[in-house]
C-alpha cells in the first residue's frame, strides 16, 4: 500500500497539471470505487467542476475546486491516479475517467478495486471518508515523545503504535520499520516498557525518516507516468524493510524478519536489541 511519502509524491505529481483546469465530463467505469455519494449523483457533482489545487492528509489525497466541493480519495493496495493525454491507450482496471478542459483526462486505475472516492459539498463535514479519526502529522510540532508517550502506555509493541493511523497519520509498514531502524528500536518492545529516551529518539525519526522517503521519490511527471503512477518507491534506499539477510548499513550484521503482531518486521538484531 502507498504510504504517506508515496502519496505525497503522488499529489506532487498531479497538482501542478490539473489546478486551474474544469472537468467537463466524469465516466465511472467502475462503481464499486465510488464510496459517497450515490454514482450518478457522484458523476454529476463532479461535472463543471474548476480545480483550485490539492492537498494530502495521511494516506488521503484532496482535490479542492473553486465551488468550496471537494474530492477525497484513498488509493488503499493498488490505486492509481495519473493525468493522461486524451488519446492516451487505457489501461485495464482503469475505473474512473474525468475529461479536461485542456484534452487531458484525469484517470483512476486500482486492479484490485480497494481505493474509494469520497465527494463532499462546500462546508459538508467529512463523516464518511475515515480522516477525522486521523492523528497527528508526522511533521505536526505537537508530535513530541510525551505525546507518543501518553498514547503508548499499553502493552502493545511499538511497531503496531506506528501503525495506529489514529496517532500518526500515513506510517505504514515499510516506513514503520525504517523509523524503528533510525530510532535503534527493537519492533517488539512493548510501548509500556520504553523509557523516556526512546520515545524521544522515536519523536525524533518519526519526521526526518518520512521526509526523507518524499526525497527518495521524488520523479519527474514524465516517470511517473512512465510507471503508471505506482514505480514511485525506491527500494534500494530503504534501511531496513526488505532487507532480510543482508547487512546493516550500520553496523554489518546480517538484518532479520520476523512476524510481531502479525505483520512482517525487518530490523538488525544488534542495532535493535530488545528492551
Amino acid at each position: 500500500m502507498p504510504e504517506l511519502p508515496e502519496v505525497e509524491t503522488v499529489r506532487r505529481i498531479i497538482e501542478p497539471q490539473i489546478a486551474g483546469q474544469t472537468i467537463v465530463n466524469a465516466k465511472i467505469l467502475n462503481a464499486q470505487v465510488i464510496a459517497y455519494p450515490e454514482p450518478d449523483e457522484f458523476a454529476g457533482l463532479l461535472t463543471g467542476q474548476t480545480v483550485t489545487s490539492m492537498s494530502r492528509r495521511g494516506k488521503f489525497l484532496t482535490i479542492h475546486f473553486a465551488s468550496g466541493d471537494r474530492l477525497t480519495l484513498h488509493l488503499r493496495m493498488t490505486g492509481q491516479l495519473l493525468v493522461t493525454p486524451a488519446d492516451f491507450p487505457e489501461a485495464k482496471h482503469t475505473h474512473l475517467i474525468c475529461s479536461m478542459s485542456v484534452g487531458r483526462e484525469i484517470r483512476y486505475i486500482d486492479t484490485r478495486r480497494f481505493g474509494r472516492f469520497w465527494y463532499l459539498k462546500a462546508g459538508e463535514a467529512d463523516t464518511v471518508s475515515g480522516q477525522a479519526k486521523l492523528g497527528l502529522e508526522p511533521f505536526d510540532s505537537r508530535l513530541t515523545g510525551e505525546y507518543l508517550k501518553k498514547l503508548g502506555q499499553r502493552k502493545i509493541a511499538v511497531k503496531a503504535l506506528l501503525l495506529d493511523q489514529g496517532v500518526v497519520a500515513g506510517i505504514g509498514n515499510i516506513y514503520a520499520d525504517e523509523i524503528l531502524y533510525a530510532a535503534k528500536l527493537y519492533p517488539g518492545d512493548r510501548c509500556s516498557d520504553l523509557p523516556g529516551e526512546a520515545w524521544e529518539r522515536l519523536a525524533a525519526a518519526i519526521p526526518a525518516v518520512m521526509r526523507w522517503g518524499i526525497d527518495v521519490n521524488e520523479m519527474t511527471p514524465e516517470q511517473y507516468l512512465a510507471g503508471m503512477g505506482k514505480e514511485y518507491s525506491n527500494m534500494s534506499y530503504f534501511n531496513a524493510y526488505g532487507r532480510a539477510g543482508k547487512p546493516c548499513r550500520r553496523c554489518g550484521a546480517a538484518m532479520e524478519r520476523r512476524r510481531i503482531n502479525g505483520r512482517s518486521c525487518c530490523y538488525c538484531p544488534n542495532c535493535q536489541k530488545p528492551i
